[in-house]
């Protein structure tokens, strides 16, 4: 028996109902003794962690009080642009569609994007879309190595090794579209004179998928303490749709779909929310194993990924460094 006791599928179960109220409470408290605004700003996309993000900010300060935007662009699916509507009447918040395709084009993202991705596949050209998929931590000797799928206009996929340098670039200009739309969400903050909320999930934040000063920046996240299971949990106690708790988890980045497991976490998230806890708590690898039904040196393999992508995604979680301490000011 480990000191933790019995750890199962059932850890990750949690009190809905106290759980929701919990973060409510939270919530009004952060907003008026510590933030000292008027209500939440938040952007949503049809995903089910922005969806009961904005339910619970809806629950704890009321509809009037919670102002939602959708902001789609070009490679945007079809279906998160459905999604995000059809949540914003299902809440029914006030609400801005703002399509930041034009704002992409003045940085020139398009064009950034696709010579990055000519790097690698040099015919790559109008009507073709692509994406960024990750070899699973049980291949490769427990690296993840990216590769670029591209996809012609014809239908015909193509799949390569992702070198360093491209795979920066394509990157780097991805992270556009979280920044500008951070943007857009401060900017509505400080005209209403609300807060900014973030959306990560416990697994996102933990492992740092999230974009420095795009989707990482907010002025509260309000379930960042939450495995992945907990917030769909919270989903069904909360109401959200069907449509929306039955969407797979996505990235919805790329212009080819791409889902959060081929680009970031080796497992499916029930998977990946079992192994994180199960590191936290320090539950044995041949103890998880069992659980779920893999080998021990694949529990291994992905504990040890836990704690590489800890260490290399720290910076995202850094604020800015100073070189000499300031003393804080005093508030009375």
């Amino acid at each position: 028996m480990s000191p933790h006791g019995t750890f199962s599928a059932e850890s990750l179960k949690t009190d809905v109902e106290y759980e929701a109220e919990r973060i409510c409470t939270k919530l009004r408290t952060i907003l008026k003794e510590d933030l000292k605004r008027r209500g939440i700003v938040i952007g949503v996309s049809g995903g089910i962690d922005s969806s009961v993000t904005a339910a619970l900010a809806v629950r704890a300060l009321g509809r009037e009080r919670v102002y939602a935007l959708e902001m789609p662009e070009r490679h945007s699916a079809d279906e998160t642009k459905t999604l995000s509507s059809m949540l914003i009447e299902h809440l029914g918040v006030e609400s801005q569609h703002v399509n930041i395709t034009g704002i992409l084009e003045a940085v020139g993202f398009y064009q950034l994007y696709d010579d990055a991705v000519r790097m690698v596949v040099p015919e790559y050209g109008r009507g073709w879309k692509s994406k960024i998929v990750t070899s699973s931590v049980f291949e490769n000797n427990g690296f993840n190595l990216p590769s670029l799928v591209a996809q012609s206009e014809s239908g015909c996929t193509i799949k390569k090794r992702l070198p360093l340098t491209p795979y920066l670039h394509i990157v780097a200009a991805t992270n556009y579209k979280q920044r500008i739309r951070k943007m857009i969400e401060y900017y509505h903050a400080d005209r209403l004179h609300y807060a900014v909320a973030g959306t990560p999930n416990r697994l996102e934040y933990d492992q740092g998928f999230f974009v420095k000063l795009g989707d990482g920046a907010a002025d509260i996240k309000p379930i960042a303490h939450l495995y992945k299971s907990q917030v769909y949990q919270l989903a069904g106690y909360l109401g959200i749709p069907e449509e929306i708790r039955k969407r797979p988890p996505t990235t919805d980045t790329y212009s080819l779909s791409q889902q959060q497991d081929e680009f970031y976490f080796s497992l499916p998230y029930q998977s990946m929310d079992l192994c994180l806890m199960g590191k936290n708590k320090s539950v044995p690898p041949e103890e998880l194993a069992a659980l779920l039904d893999f080998n021990v040196e694949q529990i291994q393999k992905t504990y040890n990924e836990i704690d590489n992508k800890r260490s290399t995604t720290r910076y995202l979680h850094l604020p800015p460094l100073l070189v000499q301490e300031v003393p804080e000011v005093s508030v009375k």
